[in-house]
């Protein structure tokens, strides 16, 4: 028998025909199987968990089907309270799979702590922006009478303060600055 006569034959669309129904016909079963294996078309939101702890955290995303994973803890912020939440992903309001993974940042418990760099002797025009390239802020300053017009010490809450001690970030650094007057 021939190639061409065998194309042409009734064998062969039959064959064919079958071929082509049983392609059609798993492709549609593997298609509903997909669907109902991964719930297509549920959904769960995203409560917005910004500010709360996580202990209500871990509740609440058990109540809606979901898995709390901490990624990290982030800069302090004084205007959330201490281990709560100030970042989530996704966000408030997507709708995600259940057993989805929500990615939190958590409020660590204080500012970090920062050394405090050694600006004894400098200028007060030096040692400005070197506090404040850390963070720390610059308290009361006062004026001594003395030759040269550099920083003579520095203190943090009436406490002597020596180069190298650690510090809590935005804490107040007191100076006193000769004036160069003697």
């Amino acid at each position: 028998m021939s190639v061409i006569k065998f194309l042409t034959s009734k064998a062969f669309f039959k064959q064919l025909g079958l071929a082509i129904a049983a392609v059609l016909v798993l492709s549609f079963l593997a298609l509903k199987w997909l669907d109902i294996t991964t719930k297509k078309g549920e959904f769960v939101v995203v409560p917005d968990l910004k500010g709360k702890s996580v202990e209500t955290v871990e509740i609440e995303l058990k109540d809606n089907d979901l898995v709390m994973q901490i990624q990290d803890s982030a800069n302090y912020n004084p205007n959330y309270p201490k281990y709560s939440v100030i970042e989530q992903n996704p966000v408030a309001g997507s709708k995600v799979k259940e057993d989805r993974k929500i990615y939190l940042i958590l409020n660590p418990s204080g500012y970090r702590k920062v050394e405090v760099p050694n600006i004894l002797k400098r200028t007060l025009r030096q040692a400005k922006p070197t506090l404040e390239a850390l963070e720390f802020k610059i308290g009361k300053i006062t004026y001594k009478d003395a030759i040269g017009e550099g920083v003579m010490s520095m203190s943090h809450k009436g406490q002597p303060l020596k180069p190298g001690t650690l510090l809590p970030l935005t804490s107040e650094i007191d100076l006193v600055v000769g004036n160069g007057k003697l």
